[in-house]
């Protein structure tokens, strides 16, 4: 018998202590088996990393239909959210069939722009809507003593809807903010389809998207607090229950019938507390508002605490909008510009593209694509500047982003087929076209509306404080950074408001600039981390920058499809492939750099190559309606 070291071993604080056997013992069998046990474990979290439909596949329509009914839903919330805080800076508190039209016309432009997304641009499952990081510097303008709401506007008995008055006070508004969007939105279009955007995000760190993101949520809890304290109790009630779907019973489904071929008729699970958890507690909220106004619990007169809960303030809205409606760009009459609002957009178009960069590589990675090359991110940001154009055209009051959230349900559902993102797409475009549904939104009492922004808002703070996980903030460095730009940002825009005389340079069009970007939070923030962190300093490992450029590369073992992916459709990758200035274009895909790539990808370990499954393996989805 003799003392021999196995091939296995324990590797603890970075060195190989061997196992040993003596003689015929049953020790290596069991090592053995504990390595298969490791290897088995490892390949069932491999699989369940792997999406069930790739990019490029289409699932069954019934499931292609349901998963696109799904992403809609979970885009409801911002979607909604966006024309009800606009509603209050464009005058429209008390218009509910103009705020109806404006969430008709949301939808029908994010549709569009989703459809544009994933047929031209970066060409991947996500889609597009309304982003709040426009809504922080629209309020800012709206704000400005020019642009105040007249004192007659807040009274809801002296506001005549259909008076040309009237009309005329919140279409000015309206215009300007449209003009002032698209011409903002032309500074994206020329870094995405110029190529910029590649080297802009070499100086844009966590650091700096932090503090911008964080103070996109801090910077509305006045708005949330003023629809939250029309009734605390609602508003509470809102909130505890969508906490307690998202939260808490997240994880448990319900059992649902369910038919297939092969099982016939059975129950399946449906995990409905998961996939709807705003659109749930805002129902339930709802429901009970109905319920204590037809019993009269809740006050009749507009002057006591409590009316706005009733669900009958806005009741005629649903009879006075269409069946039908149509929107269509300047429909609230020509766009005008103004200096002021176009450089706090651009401010808000900064931070979107950054925040857009991110979801891409997250999205690649939840829909088995590669990581998305240059050209693919150029003209994914590229057809956002053109989303944001067309938005400001339509007369949203605001502009286009990907949607984080959807991004996170293509992990929940393992489903990555932007053939669903697509239908979903088409499925906003046809809502928008529906004038009821846009009323019936626009009828959610003003409370619940609070209790669902508190949620909202609060998740949009701590999602900016997220991206600090892969600074080094044990650095006193990244500490003064983060939290200087923080409270800068925090106390400057407050002073202002306060003391609005100080900013008098003599020249009416500075004054303007200056005083929408200086209150105008996540420009302050966004500008000082920005600033500070490229110019203090420290390592790209303590800054964070070595895990944002390697966030993709750690999980693409599961990658199924190549960078074909995104070649633009119909076969127009095939007829620019042969022209030879198509290199210099930094939208077009280029199959010499594709085989540059490959040449780079035989070089490496092989087992640090990609590993290549066949598109016929598959998990079978039962889904019920």
């Amino acid at each position: 018998m003799s003392l021999l070291p196995t091939l296995s071993g324990t590797l603890m604080r970075g060195y190989w202590i061997p196992c040993y056997y003596i003689g015929n013992s049953h020790s290596e069998m069991d090592v053995n088996d504990q390595q298969r046990g490791k290897d088995r474990k490892k390949k069932e979290e491999e699989d369940t990393n792997k999406p069930t439909y790739c990019v490029t596949d289409v699932p069954p329509w019934y499931l292609c239909t349901f998963l696109a009914i799904q992403h809609y839903l979970t885009a409801f919330g911002g979607i909604v959210s966006i024309p009800l805080v606009l509603s209050e800076g464009l005058c429209l508190q008390h218009d509910s069939l103009t705020q109806s039209y404006l969430i008709n016309t949301i939808f029908f432009t994010s549709g569009l722009i989703t459809v544009l997304q994933v047929t031209f641009g970066v060409r991947l499952p996500i889609l597009q809507g309304g982003t709040f990081a426009l809504v922080t510097p629209a309020m800012a303008m709206l704000s400005m003593p020019e642009w105040k709401c007249p004192a007659w506007t807040q009274n809801a008995t002296l506001v005549n809807t259909s008076s040309p008055l009237f009309i005329e006070v919140w279409q000015t508004r309206m215009r300007t903010l449209q003009g002032s969007i698209m011409v903002a939105s032309v500074l994206q279009i020329l870094v995405g389809f110029s190529g910029l955007i590649g080297f802009l995000m070499r100086f844009i760190g966590p650091l700096t998207i932090a503090p911008t993101v964080s103070l996109i949520g801090l910077s509305l809890y006045d708005s949330a607090g003023d629809k939250v304290g029309s009734h605390w109790g609602i508003s509470a009630m809102t909130t505890l229950l969508i906490i307690l779907f998202s939260q808490y019973l997240r994880r448990i489904p319900i059992l649902v019938p369910a038919y297939s071929k092969a099982k016939k008729l059975h129950t399946s699970k449906f995990y409905i507390f998961q996939i709807m958890p705003i659109l749930l507690g805002i129902s339930v909220s709802w429901l009970v508002c109905y319920l204590l106004t037809i019993y009269d619990v809740l006050p009749s007169d507009p002057a006591q605490y409590g009316h706005l809960a009733r669900t009958d303030v806005k009741g005629d809205v649903l009879n006075k909008a269409s069946w039908f409606t149509f929107p269509y760009p300047g429909q609230w009459g020509m766009p005008t510009v103004s200096l002021a609002g176009v450089f706090g957009m651009m401010a808000g178009i900064i931070c979107s593209m950054a925040e857009s960069v991110g979801d891409y590589h997250a999205c690649a990675r939840l829909s088995g694509a590669p990581a998305p090359p240059k050209h693919a991110i150029s003209r994914g940001i590229g057809v956002e500047g053109l989303g944001s154009l067309l938005a400001g055209a339509f007369g949203t009051g605001n502009g286009t982003t990907s949607f984080s959230e959807n991004v996170a349900a293509l992990g929940i559902t393992k489903v990555g087929s932007r053939m669903v993102i697509l239908l979903s797409g088409v499925f906003m475009i046809l809502i928008g076209m529906l004038g009821k549904i846009g009323a019936i939104f626009t009828t959610i009492p003003t409370p619940v509306v609070g209790g669902m922004f508190l949620i909202m808002f609060g998740v949009i703070t701590a999602a900016g404080i997220s991206n600090l996980q892969s600074t080094d903030m044990n650095s006193s460095r990244n500490i003064f950074v983060f939290g200087f730009s923080m409270f800068s940002a925090l106390v400057i825009p407050n002073w202002i408001m306060k003391n609005p005389d100080f900013l008098e340079t003599g020249v009416k069009e500075v004054d303007q600039v200056l005083r929408i970007l200086l209150t105008t939070h996540m420009f302050i923030g966004g500008f000082l981390g920005f600033f500070l962190d490229n110019t203090i300093p420290g390592t790209k490992s303590e800054r964070g920058l070595l895990a944002w450029n390697k966030v993709h590369l750690e999980d693409s073992s599961y990658t199924l499809t190549t960078e074909e992916v995104y070649d633009l459709p119909f076969g127009i990758t095939s007829c620019l492939s042969s022209q030879s200035w198509v290199r210099y274009v930094p939208f077009c895909p280029w199959n010499g750099h594709r085989s540059e790539n490959r040449s780079e990808d035989n070089q490496m370990p092989q087992g640090r190559r990609s590993e290549q499954l066949p598109h016929s393996t598959r998990v079978i989805y039962e889904l019920a309606f």
